[in-house]
């Protein structure tokens, strides 16, 4: 049930978590003429992808209430921890987050160790493959994943749905990828139970996409992810890359890191795609 916005202890509080965060934990640089206590309110917007106006509004006690995804935003842009998120939640005026919105929460550790990477390709994944968050030399390598909606969400959805998921991977590894989403959707499962989100997608898969009917009724299990992956770029051709894997169990939620090893064609590929960034080609 919706409640009243408290918008003076909303603005104290806000205030608080903002001047407790320093540059470094953002990855920021602190610059030799800051007098600042903690970030400055157009730092913290721009965390929150918010108008400065808009956020200082808010700090003041002057502010609209925010709606449940903009209270995320910002939790997020704060580097609010699960219990700060639902203290900050019911200050807005809401009950606790939605499941949706939960889940979608990256919590303050994976977020320090991602704005540490801001030049290494990197990202948040949810629980079933949902793009929480990416580094933009991650969406140099493997496109914008973050703006998807619905079932589409979902990597393993996508992949078996839409052909252009599959552009950037190495063809000869097509076959085994779809092996590993479904034995990796088949754990999750039954994990979870026949009424998780994850038997849903089960569900909707099964209905929409012949491959993944037919490699689900081979009852495959065990399989996972090879560290080494195999990507073909539209500007610089194939990359052999490493994917380190950074687990947040409480959040259900792992962190990935591409790297190349040193001296090898990938790893100037890839210092070469932090320079074009993402102007220069289309998001697969």
């Amino acid at each position: 049930m919706e409640q009243t916005v408290d918008r003076t202890s909303l603005g104290a509080f806000l205030r608080v978590r903002r001047e407790a965060l320093q540059p470094e934990d953002v990855g920021l640089r602190r610059g030799p003429r800051r007098r600042t206590r903690g970030l400055r309110r157009e730092e913290v917007a721009e965390l929150c992808d918010m108008s400065c106006d808009y956020y200082a509004r808010l700090e003041r006690g002057s502010g609209p209430q925010p709606s449940q995804q903009m209270a995320a935003a910002i939790a997020r842009g704060l580097r609010l921890t699960p219990e700060e998120r639902d203290h900050l939640f019911l200050l807005c005026g809401h009950g606790a987050p939605q499941r949706q919105l939960r889940g979608e929460h990256v919590g303050p550790g994976l977020m320090r160790v991602l704005d540490r990477l801001q030049d290494t390709p990197a990202q948040v994944m949810g629980p079933l493959g949902e793009t929480l968050l990416q580094t933009p030399p991650a969406v140099a390598l493997l496109g914008e994943q973050t703006h998807y909606a619905g079932a589409a969400r979902s990597a393993p959805y996508r992949w078996f749905t839409d052909p252009t998921a599959r552009e950037r991977y190495l063809p000869d590894d097509h076959e085994l990828n779809s092996r590993v989403n479904v034995a990796l959707l088949r754990a999750a499962a039954t994990r979870e139970g026949p009424r998780s989100p994850a038997a849903r997608l089960v569900a909707s898969l099964v209905r929409e996409s012949g491959e993944f009917a037919a490699l689900w009724d081979r009852q495959e299990v065990g399989l996972r992810w090879s560290d080494a992956k195999r990507f073909v770029h539209p500007s610089v051709g194939r990359l052999d890359l490493y994917c380190q894997t950074l687990q947040d169990p409480d959040q259900s939620q792992s962190l990935l890191v591409f790297t190349a090893t040193p001296g090898t064609d990938s790893h100037e590929k890839l210092a070469l795609l932090n320079v074009l960034g993402t102007d220069s080609f289309p998001a697969g």
